[in-house]
């Protein structure tokens, strides 16, 4: 597969901009796709059949599976992190190895009601949290070692927004077109 068209497969809606606007506004619609997230991806996968389940956005890429286990997986670090940086002085979090973690048992399965529910609950509670937020909380941030980089709130909630849109991307790529 040519290099440009892996580039597409593996970033379907592009990579995430930094350097995006974080007004007031913006975030707002974040912490909106955030609430949206659950319901879009349970009415994604829904109707697929647990043999569709096993389809992979990209060659050697991970199954759909895999990428709704890893969704539960990321977002709870990162609903984690924010409670961190908001409790504390700029924390150094802990970082995890995506793709070991998505080889476990249970980010494996092809099972995947658990792994909705989790996010439906985890992002309930999510939407809570943020809404409570104010401009300077949303200042806060917290360090990441392994990438040698702070991570301010409203960037991350940036982030966890699109990251939402990109693996559902990847999953409507499987779907259609499965590797």
């Amino acid at each position: 597969m040519n290099p440009e068209k892996l580039e597409q497969l593996k970033y379907p809606i592009g990579k995430f901009d930094l350097e995006a606007d974080r007004s007031p506004e913006v975030l707002q619609k974040a912490i909106i796709k955030i609430k949206n997230f659950p319901q879009k991806l349970k009415e994604t996968t829904a109707p697929l059949p647990p043999a569709t389940l096993l389809h992979r956005y990209r060659p050697e890429g991970w199954t759909i599976a895999q990428v709704i286990h890893h969704l539960a997986d990321s977002h709870m670090h990162s609903y984690l992190r924010f409670k961190h940086a908001l409790l504390e002085d700029t924390p150094s979090i802990k970082d995890y190895q995506e793709v070991t973690w998505a080889n476990l048992p249970d980010a494996s399965s092809v099972e995947i009601d658990y792994s909705l529910d989790l996010i439906s609950a985890l992002h309930h509670r999510w939407v809570l949290f943020l809404e409570n937020l104010n401009e300077k909380d949303f200042k806060r941030s917290y360090f990441h070692p392994e990438r040698n980089k702070h991570y301010p709130l409203d960037a991350t909630l940036l982030i966890y927004a699109w990251h939402g849109d990109h693996h559902l991307a990847h999953i409507h790529n499987a779907i259609r077109k499965g590797y």
